[in-house]
């Protein structure tokens, strides 16, 4: 495959003309906090990113603070971003830089990809925008970039495909001896992706590559990048006990370390009503209340989520307690289970 002339060039000039720099982890050489964001980033919006930012930092301004949290700590202020194992991920490799590294990040993208919950691009990026290592970075963002440019129509659910699609990235890298521009073309990719050349509807016409661009040219920048593969949408009934003390209490228990909201603090769900009022003491169930039931969408799956409420009483449960109304904001809630709460005055 022919690749673009001066590629590189043209994306660093543009980041440093148009590109983003106000986002509170860019102009900084701090791995911490890129690698911060770089997790935060997976799967979630940049405006929903920044106040997490900003409230990690306060609570854990290095990663020996986040490596001495409590992982309830860490959920806390996690709740309501999604993908828990990625704050689980991130307080884990936290504590492995502490000892394995003496608190401080490796410099190479191959020893920070060691890292728990660290994979290949993100380790690039913290390279390449911290230390300046030239390695190529291939988020979401970056895929539909290059793939348009270079008119890649190979299926991305294929895993020599992207092996291929890898080699193209790292062979459009600015030249070695050109330390500096490497965070500048890391960024101006991301850039390109967020702003530009975007899924639907891309900005072709402001694009710095649009006359290098095989997509543009070919007239359908909309059909790149190609992955067939889909994972089959399910969906799943769950019953949810929200129980009320006297006080003003939710019974609340901590969730297992595998499965759905795997080490969060959770109202206790069951998969069939029946076995929600076998919980409950016998002279107790007649006191139920069925509120409305909602629906709460995941990545691949529709949870259909039916609460049942009940004031009084001490469900069962060896992993539960009684939690004050003001103790369990502070918790890492799976994001319906905090809005029933917030809805209901916990």
């Amino acid at each position: 495959m022919k690749l673009p002339a001066h590629f590189a060039e043209r994306v660093v000039a543009w980041q440093r003309s148009h590109g983003r720099s106000e986002l509170p982890w860019q102009n900084t050489r701090d791995p911490y906090r890129v690698w911060l964001s770089e997790v935060m980033l997976q799967q979630t919006q940049v405006t929903t990113v920044l106040g997490y930012f900003a409230r990690f930092l306060e609570r854990f301004p290095d990663v020996r603070a986040l490596a001495e949290g409590t992982e309830d700590e860490v959920f806390g202020l996690w709740s309501g971003l999604g993908y828990y194992s990625r704050a689980r991920n991130m307080h884990r490799c936290a504590q492995e830089v502490m000892a394995r590294f003496g608190g401080r990040f490796p410099e190479t993208a191959a020893e920070l990809a060691t890292l728990p919950g660290i994979g290949r691009s993100t380790a690039a990026a913290v390279a390449a925008f911290c230390f300046g290592e030239r390695v190529a970075i291939l988020d979401g963002n970056v895929k539909r970039v290059l793939t348009r440019v270079l008119g890649f129509g190979e299926d991305l659910s294929s895993s020599a495909s992207e092996r291929l699609l890898w080699e193209h990235a790292t062979r459009l890298l600015p030249p070695a001896d050109d330390r500096e521009a490497i965070a500048s073309y890391t960024q101006g990719q991301m850039d390109l992706g967020a702003t530009v050349c975007l899924p639907r509807k891309p900005s072709c016409m402001l694009c710095p590559v649009n006359d290098s661009c095989v997509a543009r040219r070919e007239g359908s920048p909309e059909r790149y990048p190609v992955k067939t593969r889909k994972l089959r949408r399910t969906a799943q009934s769950l019953w949810v006990l929200l129980a009320r003390d006297a006080k003003g209490r939710v019974w609340l228990e901590k969730r297992p370390a595998k499965g759905i909201w795997a080490g969060l603090h959770c109202l206790p769900v069951f998969d069939s009503r029946d076995e929600l009022l076998a919980a409950l003491p016998a002279a107790e169930r007649g006191r139920c209340e069925d509120l409305a039931p909602f629906v709460h969408v995941l990545t691949h799956k529709d949870l259909h989520l039916h609460p049942v409420r009940i004031d009084g009483g001490t469900p069962r449960g060896d992993a539960a307690r009684w939690v004050e109304a003001s103790e369990w904001p502070g918790l890492g809630l799976p994001a319906p289970v905090r809005k029933l709460l917030e809805s209901t005055g916990g």
